[in-house]
Order: C-alpha cells, then structure tokens, then sequence
C-alpha cells in the first residue's frame, strides 16, 4: 500500500509544509484545519461561532478529495484556545454530525496559528 497526498481545491492552501490530508488504503487522516477562508486564505470574520463553521466546511472539502465524508469519520480531535467557547462550538459541530457521531477529543491549547479560536483534524475510513 502506498501512500496518498491529498490536496483539496475548495480547501484553503496549507499554512505550513503539510498536506491537507494522507490516504492509506481506506483511510484518511486530515491535517487541522482552522476556520480560513479559501477564497481570500485570511480567516474567518464572527467569533468562534463562524471559525468552526468554516473549518467543517473546510474540513468536509477534504475528506471529498480524499473519497470520504462526514459519514465515515471515525475520530475528531478539537483544539480550543479556550474552553469556555465548548458550547458554541459543539452546536456548530453537532450540525455536521447528526446521527452516529465520531469518537472525539477536545482539548484546551495555548495558541492556534493565525490566532485561530478552534482547530480540528479527523480521521475517516473510506466507505465506512
């Protein structure tokens, strides 16, 4: 089995040198993804609320071109720079997954590049 990099068009260009996502077999495992917007790359203007709305739309767009959705996420970890935005951003993340949710993490983190409020990864199975 080899490897696959996965680049999304509709994704916001990576920050840093890392791809949005790698495949291995049926798997994808994402890279974070903050709440950038992909038509200009700055991030999103409207609070915690509108970051986590844009990086599950950021974070949908990649698992596509990696043959994946939100259906077949098996594992999420969400960073916050503070825990106190846990309620806004579950409702907004709730939305996303409505039925069979992934097992998941949060966890409170110091910083998030670009002064981000939230950031999340995922892994998928592919037909899951």
């Amino acid at each position: 089995m080899r490897k696959q990099i996965i680049e999304s068009l509709e994704a916001p260009k990576p920050i840093g040198p890392y791809s949005h996502a790698v495949r291995l077999g049926d798997l994808v495992f994402s890279s974070g993804m903050i709440g950038i917007d992909p038509k200009n790359g700055e991030l999103v203007k409207g609070g915690v609320r509108a970051e986590t709305h844009q990086v599950m739309e950021n974070l949908a767009a990649v698992l596509r071109t990696g043959g994946a959705s939100f259906a077949e996420v098996l594992r999420v970890t969400i960073y916050l720079t503070n825990l106190g935005d846990y309620p806004e951003v579950n409702e907004v993340y709730g939305s996303y997954f409505t039925s069979e949710p992934p097992a998941r993490s949060t966890v409170q983190v110091a910083a998030l590049p670009r002064g981000a409020a939230v950031e999340i990864d995922a892994i998928a199975s592919v037909g899951a």
